[in-house]
């Protein structure tokens, strides 16, 4: 395949994502949770008051920047534009049950193949689950499942900027520190690399991403499609290999299943949350780090996604769903078994008809 700008673009997003998911570790974020969308928006909405365990209230930095990264690349590239209305409530509700699934496991997609190239080999039932929920999503698709077109004359003019200008908001909070922002002293959210640093990194991943298209899921889901002529597979393999090659570098390979960090060995539940997270970024067009970066390129629909995390976010920790090392809640279980009902009810509700 030859490699054209767009395909090194792809490259590259892989290979800094690779890199700064093990580096921001080493730097001071948790083993493992270098980079975790799911965890930073937990930690994020504990950090605003919306949820009161006082081991994960941190605004994390990486994920103001991935949003202000992709705004940025957007206008400069000439691609923002305000679009959106396909199916709001049930992306909504997607970006739910999106972290519920991700909690479940304890991780996103990033954070899934962190873990499994530092030598957490309870992730490979994730890794299994991801692959099938993506499997499950492509099928759906087939058979006609669509949530609606994009359309700018859709989205009311300038509601594009909505989530940038949040997220410019949580920009000057991070740094005027308002009296009701919380920040944990202790737990994994005390855990984090020097400020201007985490900002920086999730500025440039946000920027490359959103001229690349580059997605964990995405990634698989064009696997299964197009196999070894996936475009995002390159990307794909530039991140497992780089973060393999960092977490060997640093010291951090560790193969085994116990005492693995951010991890549990309730494998079922493991693989049903990455089904579940495979399956809804599918019909949703891109995990939760897409769901960010198109956000901030105009995508209405993308930041209803990111508002349903936010409150998934809440929730999850508000609810006692997030699974933790000594296993998953009945909560979480129940939750994971809500969002395989509105996928199913959602496949059939939103399925083109002749």
């Amino acid at each position: 395949m030859r490699l054209d700008r767009h395909m090194m673009t792809i490259i590259l997003s892989g290979l800094l994502l690779g890199f700064f998911g093990v580096m921001l570790s080493v730097w001071g974020n948790p083993e493992n949770s270098g980079i975790c969308v799911s965890c930073f928006i937990e930690n994020s909405a504990g950090a605003l008051g919306l949820h009161n365990n006082p081991r994960l209230q941190y605004l994390r930095p990486e994920l103001v920047g991935f949003v202000l990264g992709a705004f940025a690349s957007a206008l400069l590239r000439r691609e923002f534009r305000s679009r959106g209305g396909s199916a709001p409530l049930f992306r909504f509700a997607s970006g739910f049950f999106l972290i519920v699934g991700c909690a479940v496991f304890i991780g996103c997609p990033i954070k899934l193949f962190l873990r499994f190239t530092a030598g957490d080999l309870t992730s490979l039932a994730g890794v299994v689950g991801l692959i099938v929920g993506v499997w499950c999503g492509l099928k759906g698709l087939a058979s006609g499942v669509e949530l609606g077109r994009l359309s700018p004359s859709a989205a009311p003019r300038g509601s594009g900027l909505l989530a940038p200008a949040v997220f410019l908001m949580f920009l000057l909070f991070i740094f005027i520190s308002p009296s009701f922002l919380i920040a944990s002293e202790k737990g994994s959210s005390a855990q984090h690399a020097p400020l201007l640093i985490s900002l920086a990194v999730g500025l440039l991943l946000g920027f490359i991403a959103q001229g690349s298209r580059f997605c964990i899921t995405g990634s698989v889901r064009d696997i299964l499609l197009m196999g070894r002529r996936a475009p995002l597979l390159w990307g794909g393999t530039a991140f497992l290999a780089t973060a393999l090659l960092v977490n060997f570098i640093s010291g951090r390979f560790n193969p085994g299943f116990a005492g693995q960090p951010g991890s549990h060995q309730e494998y079922l539940w493991s693989f049903l949350g990455m089904v579940l997270v495979g399956w809804l970024s599918v019909l949703i067009g891109g995990c939760p780090f897409r769901q960010l970066v198109k956000s901030g390129e105009g995508d209405s629909d993308a930041a209803l996604v990111v508002a349903g995390m936010f409150l998934g976010g809440a929730l999850v920790q508000g609810w006692n769903l997030a699974a933790t090392s000594a296993g998953v809640p009945i909560g979480g279980k129940i939750a994971i078994i809500a969002g395989f009902v509105l996928v199913f009810s959602g496949s059939i509700l939103l399925r083109e008809r002749e």
